[in-house]
């Protein structure tokens, strides 16, 4: 559950570089966001099939 907490996470700072003024590669930057949807896509998918995403939890 950590990993997908610190996806989340990691995909609202992504959100935050793109949208502040100084993300001069917007484009480059888009394709970043896209990369990033679809792996917390996945990790969300990953905690509702599977119910553990953690290889050391109990």
């Amino acid at each position: 559950m950590n990993k997908t907490l610190l996806s989340i996470l990691m995909f609202a700072f992504l959100l935050l570089f793109i949208v502040s003024p100084f993300a001069a590669l917007s484009g480059l930057m888009l394709v970043s966001v896209i990369a990033g949807f679809l792996f917390v896509l996945s990790n969300l998918l990953q905690v509702v099939i599977h119910h553990n995403t953690d290889s050391n939890a109990p």
